[in-house]
């Protein structure tokens, strides 16, 4: 699989371009804020219907603009496949493929897997746990359609019994009956995604510590430990034992909503302890095991989208990226960075196509 066209139509900071790639590796070069990383961004949105840095659809839009449009245009197993991601200030967002639109966005993730190393990765190691559990269910969902409706089931009816326990503490009354209806929602949905989120760590996990040993030369020891109320007791006792505390804030206080990735070198903090090479090692480790998870899944090769890589790592750790791409398991590429001759000289020693973009 890989991108063959990419046109933008009010896009972040492009009013209107349009790109034609290699189907190996493409090189986006030129100073800060020219835009590089805004490309990489639209094959991301192309794929998981969303923005990977603004989390408010609204925000992609050009500011002096109504709506934005994304068009591209995929070979997939020798068939052409035409998505078209758009949307107008204060309506919904459209994905169409090959014309047709999509009922819900949902239906389109896992269609055209990509994964992206980013500097904002960052936030998996120093933000709470919610960006944790999103990196997880973001990796799941793409080969597991089934996970996907379950959790945002599961969200939805989160949120509704908020909703309820707020109303309950304003208007100083209580029904246990109506809330065990979206408890027993709760219990059903909940034991569904924690045996998931179980499973695909055990296969997840030594991927990941493969990919970790190869970058950083088997110099530490790292591991990813799953923390969730559900490891000793069971959802339903943990509803019924949380329920005077739920009401006194007013929120649902135990369930897979609240689960965390613990990362871990030498059975310390990555957080505290790591060191920024650490960090850095990490992270990629992490993003390279999601990709091999991916195809191995889905019998499908993801894009790989490395924004701003070469300025964030040192050179050693650049080579070694550069290395475990050069392997046949990886499809196409695509690549930003501020400096033209840094990237191609990196990139002829991969001795596959390419095609550079210079957008200064």
């Amino acid at each position: 699989m890989h991108l063959k066209k990419i046109t933008l139509l009010n896009f972040k900071n492009f009013e209107s371009a349009s790109f034609d790639f290699d189907s190996k590796i493409n090189c986006f070069v030129g100073d800060n804020g020219i835009g590089k990383t805004n490309i990489l961004d639209a094959v991301f949105c192309l794929s998981f219907t969303k923005s990977y840095f603004n989390p408010s659809a609204s925000q992609i839009i050009k500011h002096d603009a109504d709506f934005f449009v994304i068009e591209g245009l995929f070979d997939k197993q020798d068939a052409e496949e035409h998505i078209v991601c758009s949307l107008k200030r204060g309506q919904k967002k459209v994905i169409k493929r090959n014309g047709k639109i999509y009922e819900k966005l949902q239906h389109h993730i896992g269609l055209l897997p990509v994964v992206m190393i980013s500097p904002a990765d960052i936030d998996l190691i120093a933000l709470g746990s919610e960006v944790r559990r999103k990196f997880i269910d973001s990796v799941i969902s793409q080969s597991d359609k089934v996970y996907l409706n379950d959790l945002i089931l599961y969200n939805k009816v989160i949120s509704q019994r908020n909703h309820l326990l707020k109303y309950f503490a304003a208007n100083h009354t209580f029904d246990a009956v109506n809330l065990e209806v979206y408890d027993d929602k709760l219990i059903e949905l909940g034991s569904k995604i924690y045996a998931k989120r179980q499973a695909f760590l055990e296969i997840f996990i030594p991927i990941f510590k493969e990919r970790y040993a190869l970058i950083a030369n088997h110099q530490e020891e790292v591991n990813l430990i799953y923390k969730s109320d559900l490891e000793n007791t069971d959802i339903k006792q943990l509803l019924k034992e949380s329920l005077t505390k739920d009401r006194i804030f007013q929120y649902t206080t135990v369930g897979v909503h609240k689960d965390d990735l613990q990362f871990t070198i030498d059975d310390f903090s990555v957080k505290k302890f790591g060191s920024q090479g650490q960090q850095k090692s990490y992270l990629i480790a992490l993003k390279l095991a999601q990709f091999d998870f991916i195809k191995s899944q889905t019998n499908d090769t993801p894009i790989l989208l490395l924004d701003d890589i070469f300025d964030k790592l040192d050179e050693s750790r650049v080579l070694q990226l550069i290395s475990l791409v050069n392997e046949d398991n990886f499809g196409q590429l695509f690549i930003s960075d501020t400096h033209a001759e840094r990237t191609e000289n990196v990139i002829k020693q991969i001795h596959q196509s390419y095609k550079m973009f210079n957008l200064s």
